[in-house]
């Protein structure tokens, strides 16, 4: 499938960020704009397909987070069942970690879980990074020179970096192909000046409501494997998939369920992979998650965030999340791979919800 800036592209402005003061927002994403489930994995699988076609003998994708995260799953989807996949994370954890930051981003640090790195390297002629937008490559470029100082086996080895779009500039193209990276993308696009397009685009903060105590119904469901410590996609797939469709028989929704699904930060791919499984039964899905950037609210016709409300994070409850353009719907699923420490999180998402005459609200901890 052909996609096009009309497909995959709006513009947003951002909030208390002075060195990117846009965001480019992808529709088909399900990250700030609720989605249907199938439209966004069609969008990520085309990508991923397109690697495959193209990169065979890969066996190591690698995700950013926290955006890139399900766009990355899907990809590894793609390929054989021994790829690995692994994303980038900022949560904490044990073990040991290659750092590194991103440019231009409100969170600076992210970091790579390095325990098997060595290994995952070593089976795998190319290593694809995935991202879901590529502006500069610096970033890029930066892990690329980390990882072979730090790492040997990835002497010599091909770096792909994919993304939903890319609109690097011919000079930095350049760049990227002295430093022994390829590019590939769904759709290409001029650089642009888009601090222009959002500059004098009125814009307010994300709503932030008194806390209320709402009900919602916990699921209980087997843990997914950890991405973030490096899964073999096939064997991923599968228990994300099974996981899912055992979730959806316990919920046991009407036909033609008006639903809307909800991931938490990084965790995106099993709440799509829900949304899909919904779908196949027949009901109305609708799909996208929390996340860390603070984007400014303008209802304007076509502004993309037209409202938002700000949450305590379900994985660190003194740090501030956000959800976006909520609207009513019979029933909420809310999807998290939370360990612990989300009853905050959950209290303030159930107020948003609320706030918006959403009906049935569920918790499903993976």
């Amino acid at each position: 499938m052909n996609y096009t800036s009309d497909d995959l592209l709006r513009t947003a402005k951002r909030i208390h960020n002075t060195k990117r003061t846009y965001l480019l927002v992808n529709p088909l994403q399900a990250k700030h704009i609720p989605v249907s489930p199938k439209k966004s994995l069609e969008m990520m699988r085309t990508l991923g397909e397109m690697l495959y076609r193209k990169y065979p003998e890969a066996r190591l994708i690698i995700g950013f987070a926290e955006t890139a995260t399900a766009i990355g799953t899907s990809a590894a989807e793609c390929f054989p069942d021994d790829c690995v996949y692994i994303h980038t994370t900022r949560e904490e954890f044990p073990g040991n970690f290659i750092c590194f930051s991103e440019e231009h981003s409100h969170a600076v640090e992210q970091k790579l879980y390095a325990e098997n790195l060595r290994e995952y390297f070593e089976k795998s002629k190319e290593i694809i990074f995935i991202d879901d937008e590529i502006s500069t490559g610096k970033t890029l470029i930066n892990i690329a020179e980390q990882l072979k100082a730090e790492i040997p086996e990835t002497v010599g080895k091909q770096f792909v970096a994919a993304s939903i779009i890319n609109r690097v500039s011919s000079e930095n193209e350049a760049r990227l192909i002295n430093a022994g990276i390829k590019t590939e993308c769904l759709l290409k696009l001029p650089f642009g000046n888009y601090e222009e397009a959002v500059r004098d685009i009125e814009v307010s903060e994300a709503e932030r409501l008194e806390t209320a105590s709402f009900d919602y119904t916990a699921l209980d469901c087997p843990k997914i494997p950890n991405a973030r410590k490096g899964v073999k996609a096939g064997d991923y797939k599968r228990a994300v998939r099974e996981i899912m469709e055992s979730a959806v028989k316990k919920l046991g929704l009407p036909k033609k369920a008006d639903v809307l699904v909800i991931g938490t930060e990084e965790c995106m791919y099993p709440a799509i992979i829900l949304g899909e499984v919904l779908e196949e039964t027949g009901a109305s899905v609708l799909c996208h998650s929390a996340t860390r950037s603070p984007i400014g609210i303008n209802t304007a016709e076509n502004y993309p965030i037209k409202s938002g409300f700000k949450l305590a994070s379900f994985y660190e409850s003194k740090r501030e999340t956000f959800i976006y353009n909520l609207s009513p719907h019979d029933c909420v699923i809310v999807v998290s791979d939370s360990k612990s420490g989300f009853k905050k999180g959950m209290e303030d998402l159930c107020t948003a919800l609320k706030k918006v005459d959403c009906r049935d609200i569920y918790f499903l901890g993976v």
